[in-house]
């Protein structure tokens, strides 16, 4: 194997991560602008609840169930064209939302663009261990995701200000257009490997092994479950917030869309945090926990922030409680992240989509659970009592995952520096 003193330049890096940030950002504006449009969507389409959380949980299946066959299908043909492909088609199913005229019809194209949106992070995922080692894989993982919580909390004023501008439908085919920009600009620009290409022979799990096998480890078992009870907590945000804090505190349209971007903002931030945190945790003679003590703090604080917002009793108290919640689950995605890119190696994006399917599977679960819960005991505080078990077992689960890349002294690009590391020209 050829080496080369030439260490990669870091330019481009920075601009894989910023395209991929706005690529976050666009999913989660896409994804989260129907929770805005419940109310003249329901209105239009004679919707009930029960209606509209079988359309808000239909995204999150679709989503869950791809997750697998997308990571795989990004390993296979490399993220470049994998992810054009899936962008191209949610950004067409989004604009084919605001064309449905019936329950049904809705539910499958919701289904469908939850399919297309699950390639977007596994894509990201195989970007990220094609193009950065493993020191600077926390902060990556914490801009990517920020972005997304960014998309979602500006999706809601801007999602009221289209709806009262152009009508729901309208938005809809509006925001089709942002994701078409980015796919042309993807594919002029981006490749699948930087110029000098990182050795990644070496991976951080050791000898090479089969997905099943990787599936079906504990620490994979253990992240799947604990990035189940993340997505629980935080698919309120993106789902039944708005319209909660809507309905319970009777605020008006522009006043709930102002409460729900609080929590999503914090969220935002808390990726950047822990990312930061992560990165700094590698580079110290804490690696071992690099991984688990992120985690596990942030479930902490996300156990805290949902038993208060199931005591609280105005809209301000409400938001409080949310926001500490979204900071705490959002301080789990870098390290979560960060943990499948440790343990995949090459099948960095199948092993990234099964936490992620496990994940979503929560999403689908909450999404479904909120109304539900609210009909039987006539309070929203049971489904934030629930979510608050769910993460207490979340800590568990971080307490007992073990990262390759943070404890095996044999792990190549752990052991070596920045200057020692050999670089190859990839395979024309």
């Amino acid at each position: 194997m050829s080496r080369t003193t030439e260490a990669p330049s870091r330019l481009p890096r920075y601009m894989v991560i910023a395209a991929l940030f706005v690529l976050s950002l666009i999913t989660y504006i896409d994804r989260a602008a129907i929770s805005t449009a419940k109310g003249p969507m329901a209105g239009d389409l004679s919707l009930s609840d029960a209606q509209m959380g079988f359309v808000f949980s239909a995204f999150a299946l679709g989503y869950a169930a791809a997750q697998i066959p997308s990571g795989w299908f990004a390993d296979r043909i490399g993220p470049r064209h994998a992810l054009a492909i899936v962008v191209a088609l949610w950004s067409v199913l989004t604009a084919l939302t605001g064309a449905m005229t019936r329950l049904g019809s809705l539910l499958v194209v919701r289904f469908l663009f939850g399919v297309a949106e699950a390639g977007a992070f596994p894509g990201s995922a195989r970007v990220f261990y094609n193009w950065l080692p493993a020191a600077e894989r926390g902060i990556a993982n914490g801009v990517l995701f920020s972005g997304g919580l960014l998309g979602a909390a500006v999706a809601f004023p801007i999602f009221v200000w289209l709806l009262e501008g152009y009508g729901w439908r309208r938005a809809f085919y509006i925001l089709g257009i942002p994701g078409l920009v980015w796919v042309l600009c993807w594919l002029i620009w981006f490749r699948d490997y930087p110029r000098e290409r990182i050795v990644h022979e070496s991976t951080a799990s050791g000898p090479e092994r089969g997905l099943g096998e990787l599936l079906r480890s504990r620490g994979m078992i253990l992240a799947m479950v604990q990035y189940f009870a993340g997505n629980f907590t935080f698919y309120i945000c993106i789902s039944w917030m708005h319209p909660f804090l809507l309905e319970q505190y009777s605020l008006t349209q522009n006043q709930a869309a102002r409460y729900a971007m609080v929590p999503l903002l914090c969220g935002a931030s808390a990726n950047w945090a822990a990312g930061l945190f992560v990165d700094f945790l590698y580079k110290s003679r804490f690696r071992a926990w690099s991984r688990r003590l992120p985690g596990m703090a942030g479930f902490v604080l996300a156990t805290t922030g949902v038993l208060w917002a199931s005591v609280a009793d105005s809209a301000v108290g409400a938001v409080v409680g949310l926001a500490v919640a979204t900071f705490g689950v959002e301080m789990t995605i870098s390290p979560s992240w960060a943990f499948c890119l440790d343990v995949g190696g090459k099948r960095s994006g199948a092993v990234s989509a099964s936490m992620n399917m496990a994940g979503n599977f929560g999403g689908f679960v909450s999404t479904n659970a909120f109304p539900l819960l609210r009909r039987l005991t006539g309070s929203p505080a049971t489904y934030f009592q629930v979510a608050a078990l769910l993460n207490f077992a979340a800590i568990l689960c971080w307490r007992s995952m073990r990262s390759p890349a943070a404890v095996e002294t044999g792990d190549a690009e752990a052991r070596l520096s920045e200057q020692e590391r050999g670089y190859h020209k990839p395979r024309a």
